[in-house]
């Protein structure tokens, strides 16, 4: 029973302190009557709240407010760039990491080749690369935490890798063996709905609580925010729409089915089309030799026929896979990222008329598709999960425990 207490008071510090930092982050400067007003909490709890986040650096007193009769208030603003978090993008063959202050801003980046190996071996060679990276770009620094994001399925909320497409990490509990190594809080997510995460706080869809991203790549992706939250189902990824089933005499697709949207739309099954094209005879300023998604998106700009034909016919599937996502979520947003965001004039129409004429009129509200605004950024979705983790509590309260 005792332990059940105290399970809940702590609980209750952390979504009362939550409370607080997220309205002086969404809408500072504020005062704290007015904090007082809008979370309803007693102004004691808010003013011994404040007083914490001020004792730790997170939040700051500002000038003076209007006075509007008796004390004057007193304004804050939340605190960014002394913060750090390192970013780590653990993608196919490939390790990215970034150091960012809580702002966005960048210390350091790094690219290296990272092969797969036997599970203990490659969390070695993480812990190590990361430690390196932090040694290197942020000695004196005070980093909060790390974020590790990926292709494939995770389970956030446990901390764990369910499936990634190129390493055997199925299982490993990621985050809390990279946090006791690294003496840090980590967090763990899908790079799709990272991104969406990020495009909500910093990008795109920042002006919009309900939004949609799809990101073709090797596969195609969504990350669905609704209300201000990414959508997962007990804490684990959902919004596979690269699996939704739309030709049943269609190829085989990785996952085993035949016939999924990726087969059709992914940048490998555009170059497989286009390929086949070639070896059939079309005519084309394409050669095998100098085929890529790149130049596929450059050549149909420039009026290539086989070009053309396969991005369009690409536009069409994703638009009616769109529509379908339109009719579900009602979303104010629909962002697209990836390479075909390089033949916009071309892909976009196309897809805007699919959603158009086959979503309900009141769902699509006649926005258009629009591009996202971290197409080149592939860390950035670590910054969105460190910020996720202090406007609910996580990692808030973890620098709150901490002593000053």
């Amino acid at each position: 029973m005792t332990h059940g207490k105290i399970a809940n008071v702590d609980l209750v510090k952390q979504v009362n302190s939550a409370a607080v930092y997220r309205l002086i982050d969404h809408a500072g400067p504020i005062s704290r009557v007015r904090i007082a007003e809008l979370s309803h909490l007693a102004p004691a709890s808010v003013t011994k709240i404040t007083r914490a986040l001020l004792e730790h650096g997170l939040i700051q007193e500002l000038a003076h407010q209007a006075s509007t009769g008796g004390r004057r208030a007193i304004s804050l603003a939340t605190v960014t760039q002394p913060f750090y978090l390192i970013s780590v993008k653990l993608g196919r063959e490939e390790l990215r990491l970034t150091l960012y202050n809580l702002a966005g801003d960048e210390f350091g980046r790094r690219l290296l080749p990272f092969p797969s190996r036997e599970a203990a071996n490659l969390l070695a060679a993480l812990h190590r690369h990361i430690d390196d990276f932090m040694q290197a770009f942020g000695s004196g620094k005070q980093i909060i935490a790390v974020a590790v994001i990926m292709p494939g399925l995770t389970d956030a909320q446990h901390g764990q890798v369910v499936y990634h497409p190129s390493y055997p990490l199925a299982g490993v509990p990621l985050a809390a063996q990279l946090g006791h190594q690294l003496k840090l809080p980590v967090f763990i997510g899908n790079d799709t709905r990272a991104q969406a995460l990020a495009e909500h706080y910093f990008g795109a869809s920042a002006d919009c609580l309900d939004s949609v991203l799809i990101r073709v790549h090797h596969g195609v992706g969504a990350g669905i925010i609704t209300e201000g939250r990414i959508f997962k189902s007990q804490g684990r990824d959902v919004a596979e729409i690269g699996h939704i089933h739309v030709d049943p005499l269609g190829e085989r697709c990785d996952c085993g089915n035949v016939g999924c949207l990726e087969t059709m739309v992914a940048d490998k099954a555009l170059l497989r089309q286009a390929g086949r094209m070639l070896a059939q005879g079309y005519r084309s300023t394409l050669t095998t030799e100098t085929l890529s998604i790149h130049a596929l998106c450059r050549a149909a700009a420039e009026g290539d026929h086989l070009a053309l034909t396969i991005l369009r016919r690409a536009a069409e599937r994703l638009g009616q896979a769109l529509a379908i996502v339109v009719n579900l979520f009602n979303p104010q947003r629909v962002l697209l990222s990836g390479a075909l965001c390089e033949a916009e004039d071309i892909v976009f129409p196309i897809i805007n008329q699919a959603i158009s004429h086959q979503s309900l009129p009141g769902f699509h509200q006649g926005q258009p598709v629009m591009r996202a605004r971290f197409q080149h950024d592939q860390t950035i979705g670590g910054l969105a999960l460190v910020k996720r983790a202090l406007l609910e509590g996580e990692l808030l309260q973890r620098i709150l425990e901490k002593k000053s």
